[in-house]
């Protein structure tokens, strides 16, 4: 069935579809990342903060442009980015870099398996005063609902995305503001040496890199709004993308400073030795109410709306290894096996992560931000300097920014396996 495409002048009014979508990427990036990043962005001090909080706007556009350019700029309407990366570097580097995106996907998924299990633990027995269940129960059931809804279609997933969302953001801003009586620079210091200032931006970056994070769910939408607009595509994505990335940066980045400066370094500390959200922490130990029960329900649904972007990435990445390197025929396993092998796959390897209980944030420092770094931030301007098809993004200095803050990521994350 062919798929009917706007008119180009639609391009200029904004409608439901790009509402939907924008809701779609902030609730990708709206999850562990962001509901952990006050503890590593804290603890490394108030002015390395604040110039990442400078720098991360046009690093979270710029890389996601990017990477959305080489979906909706492909000469081969059909293709999502494992494809789109096959036409352009070959079969070989084709599937090196499709193991890649899923290595950069798949740790992610298992890190909300730990993050929703623990989050309703804490609820249960700190809120709720109830004996936990067991932890294999626990995790199952959790990972289960999740998934229920990835199985039924990526429609019903951006429904419940845009239920998820906007009371997310509406409780972002709540606890934002009732933590601001709390606030306190005390056990911050003064103006850190210059190295140590660099050193602690240096580590925060990958986790900034992490907290922002919405390729997961970069190639689907891409492949959308080329079905939707066609050649108009390229103009749509970036200004989505950029809407997407001012509400992710105001939105968490206030909710950030205010955890950092109510919790304090001690705090902070605390919360990372506990492998808690940092709102289930804030609902422990803050003596109010209203934020025992917010921080909790921010936390489940951030983990919840973010999962569903991370799935779809996850998803897309094992299909493209399981076609290109085990049934390049299509002979032996077929669409829907294939669906349901790797739905069942994800669920047990949550599940399993979820009793398991690895350190969150270890997850994200060693697995997660050095391969998310090179596929969003490097792959995209290596693509950008080769591909013919891609010649016309050439040449502007946001590629340079978008080069040099990779680099800085992944030094950074080397830098951390040595300290």
């Amino acid at each position: 069935m062919a798929v009917s495409r706007e008119p180009a002048p639609t391009l200029t009014r904004w409608n439901r579809f790009d509402t939907s979508w924008t809701l779609g990427l902030f609730g990708t990036a709206v999850g562990a990342g962001i509901l952990f990043l006050p503890m590593n962005a804290g603890l490394g001090g108030l002015w390395p903060l604040l110039i990442a909080t400078v720098l991360i706007w046009p690093m979270t556009y710029f890389s996601h442009r990017a990477l959305s350019r080489m979906v909706v700029a492909s000469p081969n309407p059909d293709q999502d980015i494992t494809g789109v990366v096959r036409d352009y570097f070959g079969e070989t580097a084709g599937r090196v870099v499709t193991v890649l995106y899923f290595l950069a996907i798949f740790p992610i998924v298992l890190i909300y398996g730990v993050g929703i299990t623990n989050t309703v633990e804490s609820l249960m027995v700190n809120q709720l005063g109830m004996d936990p269940w067991p932890r294999w129960l626990l995790a199952g059931v959790l990972v289960l609902a999740m998934s229920a809804v990835m199985v039924a279609g990526k429609s019903v997933m951006l429904v419940v995305t845009q239920w998820l969302v906007y009371p997310l953001i509406a409780v972002l801003v709540a606890v934002t503001l009732l933590l601001i009586p709390r606030w306190s620079l005390e056990g911050f210091g003064g103006i850190p040496a210059p190295g140590d200032f660099a050193m602690s931006l240096w580590l925060m970056i990958p986790v900034l890199v992490f907290a922002f994070n919405h390729s997961p769910a970069i190639s689907q939408f891409s492949v959308s709004l080329r079905e939707r607009y066609g050649d108009g595509a390229v103009q749509k994505s970036a200004s989505i993308l950029r809407i997407t990335a001012t509400l992710l940066v105001v939105f968490t980045m206030c909710f950030v400073w205010s955890c950092v400066l109510a919790l304090g370094p001690e705090g902070l500390q605390e919360a990372k030795d506990a492998n808690l959200p940092v709102l289930s922490h804030l609902a422990n130990v803050m003596g109010l109410p209203l934020i025992a029960w917010l921080g909790p329900a921010v936390a489940v649904t951030a983990i919840v709306s973010s999962f569903f972007g991370h799935w779809l990435g996850a998803a897309e990445g094992a299909n493209a290894i399981v076609r290109t390197m085990v049934d390049p025929q299509r002979r032996r396993i077929s669409d829907r096996s294939l669906q349901i092998g790797v739905s069942v796959f994800l669920i047990l390897t949550t599940w399993l992560a979820g009793v398991i209980n690895p350190s969150i944030l270890a997850l994200i420092e060693s697995i997660a931000g050095p391969v998310i770094a090179i596929i969003l931030y490097l792959m995209p301007m290596y693509a950008i300097h080769k591909v013919p098809a891609l010649a016309r993004f050439r040449g502007t200095a946001s590629n340079v920014f978008v080069v040099i803050a990779g680099i800085v990521a992944v030094a950074g994350i080397l830098l951390s396996f040595f300290r």
